[in-house]
């Protein structure tokens, strides 16, 4: 149960992270799509943890997916495209910094715990 609960916290804050990222630069994205990213992106990364890959690729996998999705869902220009994918990560590394510290929660940068 506490996976699931994980996985559903970690889909949130990272739909978070996208959805407030779109907002500085653009008119934002629409929650739906902020939290259809976020599940890409969990889901991916935990698929790739299923598979046990090493951390390195746990992490780097649901990149190009998190940017491909933001691009195609934005439709900006490229640079403004980069500037809120750039803001997103900053928010998405914000949130990991209490979560993981405060709350030993780990599974939106699992190769850096803070706890």
């Amino acid at each position: 149960m506490k996976y699931i609960v994980d996985f559903i916290l970690a889909i949130t804050l990272t739909g978070l992270s996208y959805y407030i990222g779109s907002l500085f630069f653009q008119h934002g994205l629409p929650i739906w799509q902020a939290l259809t990213i976020g599940f890409a992106v969990v889901s991916l990364g935990a698929l790739t943890e299923a598979f046990r890959a090493p951390i390195w690729l746990i992490v780097f996998v649901p990149f190009p997916v998190g940017m491909l999705l933001l691009y195609v869902f934005l439709q900006v220009t490229i640079p403004t495209w980069f500037l809120t994918y750039a803001t997103t990560l900053a928010l998405y590394t914000m949130m990991h910094i209490p979560m993981s510290y405060f709350f030993q929660f780990h599974s939106l940068i699992p190769a850096w715990k803070l706890s």
